[in-house]
């Protein structure tokens, strides 16, 4: 079985981490995104996987050849896009090698998902595609999907599992028929890329499948259980991590081998740190001084905090320098930023173009 993941898109709103890198490539717990949904894929037998690029896609071009080498039995390479095609118009460009059931997830999201209880859904109900969800508090912000018990049947709110009927996005609250919501993982079948327009930009959520939907074809779609994180702002990756360290031991994820974690600390071996840390990741390399204090952050791979500064709740690219007395607070550092000394910094977006 064929598994494909999205990995295409730039990620404006992640700037400036995404200026140096793309969005896939953030990392959560010290991993790239982008592995999480590969992980999951690999536990449920996949063995091939074709990661469709665009923005920086030499850099997965990098990532995704060493899934292959490190693995005897995951064979993985990119299909890069000449220009923005869309989530379905870069997994149509595959058509020609998609002959039986087929797995596509986005590679922007950390889950838990279970693909081998969706696939078994997928073949009980004979469904076309099938669609994993994830229950929200708010829907507003989302494109909410509505559920049926049988195929072409009424939309109960309450349900968790059933036949797609119908699709809105960002629904105003009086307008709310569920509260579950698309996850970006799909199950389907080879017939369905038909329907893709060769050659022109195309959408899954918005265009694709409510397609399918009018046709009357099965699509069914299970709500997935554990986490679900779309990491799509900054701090999103600071709540996706105090979120993962604290239900670590009952999530399928794993820590990189060269980390360690400790009382809601996850640190790299090759940190020096003679400061404080809390509920922090700190990557490879970094320094964190006498007398600094690094709370509810992320710091990637060589940054160094001077003494008696104080990093809070921001995430700072790599090799960020912040010179000794500082105060960084709610602020997103991208690559390679060497911050004043004796300065305070709120709330900012602090760009570098290499």
């Amino acid at each position: 079985m064929l598994g494909i993941i999205m990995a295409g898109g730039q990620g404006s709103r992640l700037m400036p981490l995404t200026a140096t890198r793309p969005k896939p490539m953030v990392e959560v717990l010290g991993r790239p995104v982008i592995d999480y949904v590969k992980d999951a894929m690999v536990e449920a037998g996949i063995e091939e996987i074709v990661v469709t690029t665009g923005y920086r896609g030499e850099q997965l071009q990098s990532h995704v050849d060493s899934w292959s080498t490190s693995s005897d039995s995951l064979k993985a390479r990119i299909n890069q896009e000449s220009s923005p095609m869309g989530t379905a118009g870069s997994v149509g460009l595959l058509r020609d090698e998609i002959h039986t059931t087929c797995v596509v997830g986005s590679g922007d999201a950390v889950a838990s998902f279970d693909i081998a209880s969706l696939l078994e859904a997928h073949r009980r109900h004979d469904a076309k595609v099938t669609m994993a969800l994830w229950e929200v508090d708010n829907p507003s912000e989302f494109g909410i999907v509505g559920l049926s018990s049988t195929l072409g049947g009424e939309v109960d709110g309450g349900l968790r599992e059933g036949f797609i009927q119908r699709f809105l996005e960002k629904p105003a609250p009086e307008e709310a028929f569920s509260n579950v919501i698309n996850a970006g993982l799909y199950i389907l079948e080879p017939e369905v890329f038909e329907h893709i327009p060769v050659g022109e930009k195309f959408d899954f959520s918005k265009q694709l499948f409510p397609h399918l939907l009018k046709m009357g074809w099965p699509m069914y779609a299970q709500t997935i259980d554990g986490v679900w994180f779309d990491v799509g702002q900054p701090f999103e990756l600071i709540k996706a991590q105090s979120t993962l360290m604290s239900r670590y031991d009952e999530l399928p994820f794993s820590y990189p081998t060269h980390y360690a974690e400790h009382d809601g600390v996850l640190m790299a071996e090759s940190v020096r740190c003679e400061g404080t840390v809390n509920q922090a990741v700190i990557g490879p390399s970094s320094v964190i001084n006498e007398g600094a204090q690094v709370v509810s952050s992320l710091l990637m791979e060589g940054c160094h905090v001077g003494l008696g500064s104080h990093v809070v709740h921001s995430v700072l690219g790599v090799g960020v320098v912040v010179p000794a007395n500082c105060v960084v607070e709610h602020c997103v550092i991208g690559d390679g930023v060497v911050l004043q000394a004796n300065e305070k910094y709120t709330a900012e977006k602090i760009e570098h173009f290499p």
